[in-house]
C-alpha cells in the first residue's frame, strides 16, 4: 500500500486545529445532548499548570474557547478523563472530569464554571503522596476509579464515598497505566516490564499476561479493547512498537506493529468497532491498523496514517466522538475525521 492511497484516509482538510498558549499532553472528550466538550491539560515544567474545556461544534468544524471554563491545575495532568456513560437528565448540564498529577483530582464542569468537588490522596500514612501516571474511570461502575503511581501500588478508589475501596502492590517497580476490563477487572503495565491483569475478588493474586523480552523494558502504555476484551496493546520505552496481546494465549504477543520510524507514544482502540486501533508517536505519525490481520512476509501494513507538524505526545479516540480521533503535538490539539 502506498503513502499517497494511506493519507488520502486523513486527509487534512477533514482535520480541525486548537492552538493553545502552551504545550499540551493530557486531553479528554465528553459529549451530550447540548455539546460536545473537549478537555486539555497543558505541560509546563512548573507547579502551576492549566486545563482548558473547549466546545467542538463537528457540524461547522469549528472550536469554541471558554475563558470561564479555564483553570489552574497543580503540575501538568498525566491524564484527564470525563465520566463515562453519565446518565444526564434532560435538565443537567454539568459534566463530571477527574484528574491525576499528584493526587486525583474530581472537578465539576457546568456550563460556565468549574468546581473543585475532591482531592483523593492515596497514602494512608501522610499527606503527602507518590505521584499518579495514570489513571481509569470504571464504565460499568461509574463510582470507581483505579489510580497508578511510581510508588508500585494501583488503587481502587469510590469516588461517591471519597474512600479507598482497595490498595495493591501490583508491581515490583512504578507503575504506569491502568485500564479497567470489566466492573471488578483491571489491568495494568510498569517499568518492571510486565502486563498483569486483578481481578478485585481475588486481591491476593494476579496474573501476567506478557513480559518484555527484554529485561528492564518499562512498559509505558495499556489499552485495552472494549468492544472485544480478548484483546490488550501496549507499548514500550523508546520502541516504535505497538504489541497486541490476545489474554486467552499470554505471553506471546498475537501481532507486533512496526511501521513508525521512532518511538511510539500513545495508543487507542477505535470505540465502536472492534478491530481497529490508533498509534502515534515522534515520528509525527497517526496510524490506524486493522486486526485481526494476516501479517505478510514483511509485517502488518497500516490501513492509514497521518502526519503531524512535529512529535505526537498524545491520542484519544472517544466514545464521545467516535468518528474523530484527537493529537496532541507541541502546543496544538488537532482532530481528525476518520
Amino acid at each position: 500500500m502506498d503513502n499517497s492511497t494511506q493519507e488520502s484516509h486523513l486527509r487534512s482538510d477533514n482535520s480541525v486545529t486548537y492552538e493553545s498558549p502552551y504545550p499540551l499532553y493530557a486531553m479528554a472528550s465528553v459529549s451530550n445532548l447540548n455539546h460536545q466538550r473537549i478537555a486539555v491539560g497543558s505541560f509546563i515544567e512548573d507547579y502551576t499548570n492549566r486545563v482548558d474545556i473547549i466546545s467542538f461544534d463537528p457540524e461547522k468544524l469549528s472550536i469554541k474557547t471558554h475563558p470561564t471554563l479555564s483553570f489552574d491545575h497543580p503540575y501538568p495532568p498525566t491524564k484527564l478523563m470525563f465520566q463515562p456513560n453519565r446518565k444526564f437528565p434532560s435538565s443537567s448540564s454539568f459534566d463530571l472530569l477527574a484528574s491525576s498529577s499528584d493526587y486525583l483530582r474530581l472537578w465539576e464542569v457546568r456550563e460556565s464554571s468549574i468546581e473543585s468537588l475532591s482531592v483523593l490522596n492515596n497514602s494512608k500514612t501522610s499527606e503527602f503522596c507518590a505521584p499518579l501516571t495514570s489513571f481509569d474511570w470504571n464504565d460499568v461502575e461509574p463510582n470507581r476509579i483505579g489510580t497508578s503511581s511510581i510508588d508500585t501500588t494501583c488503587t481502587i478508589w469510590d469516588i461517591e464515598k471519597g474512600v479507598v475501596e482497595t490498595q495493591l502492590i501490583a508491581h515490583d517497580k512504578e507503575v504506569y497505566d491502568i485500564a479497567w476490563g470489566e466492573a471488578r477487572v483491571f489491568a495494568s503495565v510498569s517499568a518492571d516490564g510486565s502486563v498483569r491483569i486483578f481481578d478485585l475478588r481475588d486481591k491476593e493474586h494476579s496474573t501476567i499476561i506478557y513480559e518484555s523480552p527484554q529485561p528492564d523494558t518499562h512498559l509505558l502504555r495499556l489499552a485495552w479493547n472494549k468492544q472485544d476484551l480478548r484483546y490488550m496493546a501496549t507499548i514500550l520505552m523508546d520502541s516504535n512498537k505497538v504489541v497486541i496481546l490476545d489474554i486467552r494465549s499470554p505471553t506471546m504477543p498475537v501481532a507486533e506493529l512496526e511501521r513508525h520510524r521512532a518511538s511510539v507514544n500513545a495508543i487507542a482502540w477505535a470505540p465502536q468497532g472492534c478491530s481497529h486501533i490508533c498509534s502515534a508517536g515522534d515520528d509525527t505519525q497517526a496510524l490506524i491498523w486493522e486486526l485481526p490481520t494476516v501479517a505478510g512476509p514483511n509485517g502488518i501494513d497500516p490501513l492509514s496514517m497521518y502526519s503531524a507538524g512535529s512529535e505526537i505526545n498524545q491520542l484519544q479516540w472517544s466514545a464521545a466522538q467516535p468518528d474523530w480521533i484527537s493529537i496532541a503535538f507541541s502546543n496544538k490539539m488537532q482532530l481528525l475525521k476518520v
